[in-house]
């Protein structure tokens, strides 16, 4: 299960949530990405990797889906094919860059689109304080460029509650 949304919309809040709640759950991994970014950088709990180590993971194959987003190179470790062939649900966070790539890849994908309304998005993007309003509105343009259709997307709108959020992914995950 590819996850997949713009910057702000909520994805890792709601991948966290839905570990916690599946926990228990042998058939369903959430891997760690690997991401050439520092450790302590925020965000999910991932694999700090270096750019070289990175590009030579590429290009071995080390990985099942790679891909560069905002100057970092993200990695979803290969390893997690095992896993799909042993039929557990792998729901990693991806870039919509990738979905094709994946569709063709892959025998059974399964894409959430997670949502929210602009002015949130806005207000989400301005409150981590990462990036200044010019940087904030070419990520909401981005987030307009690149859709999401097909009909193996769930789409899932995260405009209220982190409660409600979280109880959405986890039905899509267990459907």
């Amino acid at each position: 299960m590819l996850v997949v949304g713009p910057s702000g919309v909520g994805k890792d809040t709601l991948l966290d949530g839905a570990r916690a709640a599946l926990s228990g759950r042998e058939d369903v991994l959430f891997p760690r990405r690997e991401i050439t970014r520092p450790p302590d950088a925020g965000g999910e709990d991932h694999v700090a990797i270096d750019e070289t180590t990175f590009a030579q993971r590429q290009l071995v194959g080390a990985y099942a889906l790679s891909w560069q987003a905002h100057g970092l190179g993200y990695g979803v470790p290969a390893d997690t094919l095992k896993a799909l062939s042993a039929g557990q649900t792998v729901v990693v966070n991806v870039s919509r860059t990738v979905l094709d790539e994946a569709r063709l890849r892959f025998a059974r994908v399964r894409v959430v689109s997670i949502s929210a309304d602009p002015e949130i998005l806005a207000a989400r993007l301005m409150a981590r304080g990462r990036e200044d309003a010019t940087e904030v509105a070419a990520r909401l343009a981005r987030a307009q460029a690149i859709p999401v259709t097909g009909d193996d997307v769930v789409e899932i709108q995260n405009d209220g509650t982190m409660a409600v959020g979280i109880a959405r992914l986890v039905a899509a995950i267990s459907p």
